[in-house]
Formats: structure tokens, C-alpha cells, sequence
């Protein structure tokens, strides 16, 4: 662990001079396959291919002189995904009405698992527009109700 905490360290410069914001940062496989994956984002949660590739070459220039990495090992420079978990749902601020999927701790007319726009976020509540039959209906959902949130895609 203390290991990905001194990764952390090492790459924040890089990704700050980019312009992207660490997601996560993890060791995948082990013995001679490991790979760390470095999953990256704009402060607007998007990703686009040639900031991976940036991101991935100043990167390597760092991490190749890093004493903590003397192993063979691959680098991935990635997006988190169109369906990535908000871990903190002061993130959906910064997004225009994303769609999300929310898992609740108690439900909410007899359902915990909802599909829907987050209209706003703000003071702990999460203001949520879901589709209920063929009526569009709104509701609020205080922060500590919510045992799951990522982002959704609409089909």
C-alpha cells in the first residue's frame, strides 16, 4: 500500500501539468505481468485518447527513474469508464445532468436500485429525475441514503 501511496506522489505533477485528474491508481497481475493502471479524467469526468497517450509518455519519463519501480512492469494510461462509480457525489457538480444508477440503503416507494438524471447536487441531497411508467417524476436523496453511485449510459 505504501507503495501506490509514493506512486500517487510521483505522478500527481504529471497529471497536474496535463490538466487531468487521477482517478485511481492500481497494480493488475502479478509476477512478470504486472501492469499498473493509471485511470485519468478532465475535471468534467470526459477522457479522450491523445491526453491517454500524453499523459502515458511523461509518465514513463517519471516512472522509469523511480527507485520504487525496479521491476519489469507494463504502464496503462486509461479512462475510468463511461460507467464509473462517483465516490463522491460533490463530483456531479461539475457535470450538466449526468444519468446515473443509484443503489439506495432503504428504498424509496418499495425500490433501491433507481435509474435517472441527477438534476443537482447540492447541501448533501441529490435532486433525481427519474422516468416512472410514461411520467417523468422527480424526488430528493439525502447523501447518507445512497449505497451506490456510478454513472449510467442511456440506451
Amino acid at each position: 500500500m505504501e507503495t501506490i501511496k509514493r506512486l500517487k506522489e510521483l505522478c500527481l505533477p504529471v497529471l497536474e501539468e496535463c490538466n487531468v485528474i487521477l482517478y485511481d491508481i492500481k497494480w493488475q497481475g502479478n509476477g512478470k505481468e504486472r501492469t499498473l493502471e493509471v485511470s485519468i479524467m478532465h475535471e468534467d469526468g470526459s477522457m479522450d485518447l491523445d491526453t491517454c497517450a500524453l499523459v502515458s509518455d511523461r509518465l514513463s519519463e517519471v516512472l522509469d527513474s523511480a527507485e520504487e519501480l525496479q521491476t519489469s512492469y507494463m504502464l496503462e494510461v486509461c479512462s475510468p469508464g463511461a460507467e464509473r462509480e462517483i465516490r463522491d457525489p460533490s463530483e456531479l457538480a461539475k457535470m450538466d445532468e449526468p444519468y446515473v444508477f443509484v443503489r439506495l440503503k432503504h428504498p424509496i416507494n418499495k425500490k433501491l436500485e433507481w435509474y435517472g438524471t441527477v438534476v443537482k447536487y447540492e447541501d448533501g441531497v441529490l435532486h433525481f429525475r427519474y422516468r416512472d411508467k410514461a411520467a417523468q417524476k422527480e424526488t430528493e436523496i439525502p447523501e447518507e441514503d445512497i449505497d451506490y453511485l456510478r454513472l449510467a449510459v442511456r440506451l
